[in-house]
């Protein structure tokens, strides 16, 4: 039998998973990778020391599986979109890379809010302006790091490192780079007239060609090879943006279903096949894994982050203590409010996580119940605005590891008021990267891959009007919120 490697590039961990031809994992390993924040606002990765934790795991995986090398046929990449991973002019890591979670270019996109730049763009790139964008952090570095932007070789994001790292060849996969805010959406082309309007001239010049998430890229070098085990020569291909992937592996096939992601980041993503001229809210278009088709969504870094700083902090409890603990409280009950805002804000820039409505009688699980509700209630944001491009979806396909949770998945149905669908996919990063290596080296339709069986949980109409109505309360909280902040 045949095998390919999903490697998934995440906030978090990366991991990489040996794939079957029918979809089955069979071997996985993970490591964390760590992000670095040594000033307010920076979400740094050093470059060398990611590549290296990435041929580890691939190591690790082959390995453990028992299975030779040469089975391996290709090898695919899904990973955190956005960020500049940037390589000077001998291809050579170029200090940090700057993650999508960064957020030190926050007065330039306001600067440019307030030129109406992001108005100007968004008929070519179909992209609103955010502080983790590479043009953000390309123009930040231009004013406040001239030396280092004056050497910039190739302007890379995460997948597009690792790629070249496993095969020395540059490129730019079109689910991410498309996102940019320096491709044309319309023409699939860079486009030099964004460039110049966000004051990024000869920026294009850097920019490595745009490849397919299906199509080779390149070869496993023999450095490569000694590092991560696989054979010299295997072929990689392009991979893609993990939300991508996850909409993929959940299976979106037309506009009655959104994929929810409940990871880092908290996004809502929808399938089309055309770009909605008749909409007045700027929708986010990106390219899809499928010819002819977008992805369109929503998404902020205010998701199930915000939980995991609570338990290493302060609560000392496993997940299945945490989901008996809220479990055992009353539905929507409690008084106390969490804005997860702790890595960013889907509200305003700048704005920042609180707890609110706190007494004495409240105990660690009300704050556990309050932090859960507080990522749904910034997820409804989205899905909302999601549902006025999407007005015929009716079911919700989630994906992340708080999918894993029966309570917040039935605190999500009751507050939507829409039907959950769970697909039993394990590792969808990596499976959707070790699909895409499928259909480039096998041109391997993936129909027989999906066959399994789902997990549904629909709403409780009796808990439905409690969940709203605390959802009012929190709009208003952070609308009051907004007020405090403003300079």
């Amino acid at each position: 039998m045949n095998y390919y490697l999903g490697i998934d590039c995440g906030g978090t961990f990366i991991k990489a998973a040996l794939i079957s031809e029918s979809g089955e994992v069979v071997s996985l390993a993970r490591e964390n990778v760590s992000v670095l924040s040594e000033q307010a606002g920076y979400a740094e990765r050093e470059m060398e020391a990611l590549w290296q934790v990435c041929a580890k795991v691939v190591k690790q995986v082959i390995a453990q599986s028992h299975i030779a090398a040469t089975a391996i046929k290709g090898v695919g990449i899904s990973a955190q979109g956005k960020g500049a991973f940037l390589l000077d002019k001998q291809h050579q890591p170029l200090g940090r890379a700057i993650t999508s979670s960064d957020q030190r270019a926050l007065h330039i996109v306001k600067q440019w809010q307030a030129e109406g730049i992001p108005q100007a763009l968004y008929p070519i790139t179909r992209q609103t302006l955010w502080t983790g964008h590479p043009v953000s952090i390309l123009r930040w570095l231009k004013e406040h790091e001239t030396e280092r932007y004056s050497n910039i070789g190739a302007v890379l994001m995460s997948h597009d490192y690792l790629r070249f790292c496993l095969t020395g060849e540059l490129y730019c996969e079109e689910t991410n780079i498309s996102e940019s805010n320096l491709y044309n959406m319309q023409t699939g082309k860079y486009d030099e007239q964004l460039a110049e309007k966000l004051g990024l001239q000869n920026i294009l010049e850097k920019l490595p060609p745009v490849i397919a998430s299906n199509q080779v890229a390149g070869f496993v070098t023999e450095n490569a090879a000694k590092l991560t085990g696989l054979v010299v020569g295997t072929p990689v291909v392009g991979g893609l943006f993990d939300v991508v992937s996850t909409a993929y592996c959940a299976r979106l096939t037309d506009e009655t279903k959104l994929n929810v992601v409940l990871g880092t980041w908290s996004v809502v993503s929808g399938i089309t096949d055309h770009i909605d001229e008749s909409q007045t809210l700027p929708f986010v278009y990106g390219k899809y894994a499928k010819a002819g088709q977008f992805i369109v969504h929503e998404a902020s870094p205010t998701s199930a982050g915000n939980l995991e700083w609570f338990l290493k902090q302060w609560a000392n409890v496993s997940y299945q203590q945490l989901n008996e603990q809220i479990a055992a409280l009353p539905a929507a009950a409690s008084s106390v409010l969490f804005v997860p805002f702790l890595y960013g804000s889907n509200a305003g820039l700048g704005m920042q996580a609180a707890f609110y409505g706190m007494q004495a009688h409240h105990t660690q699980a009300h704050l556990l119940q309050a932090i859960c509700e507080g990522v749904l209630f910034s997820l409804m944001t989205h899905l909302e605005r999601m549902r006025i491009r999407f007005p015929h979806a009716d079911t919700l396909r989630v994906t992340g590891g708080p999918a894993k949770s029966a309570v917040w998945m039935q605190m999500l149905a009751d507050l939507s008021g829409m039907r959950l669908e769970i697909p039993n996919v394990e590792e969808i990063g990596c499976l959707g990267a070790a699909i895409m290596a499928m259909q480039g080296v096998m041109s391997k339709r993936d129909e027989q891959i999906f066959q399994n069986d789902m997990s549904i949980y629909v709403p409780n109409a009796q808990h439905y009007a409690a969940y709203q109505a605390k959802y009012q309360r929190y709009q208003r909280l952070v609308n009051a919120l907004k007020q405090v902040d403003e300079v």
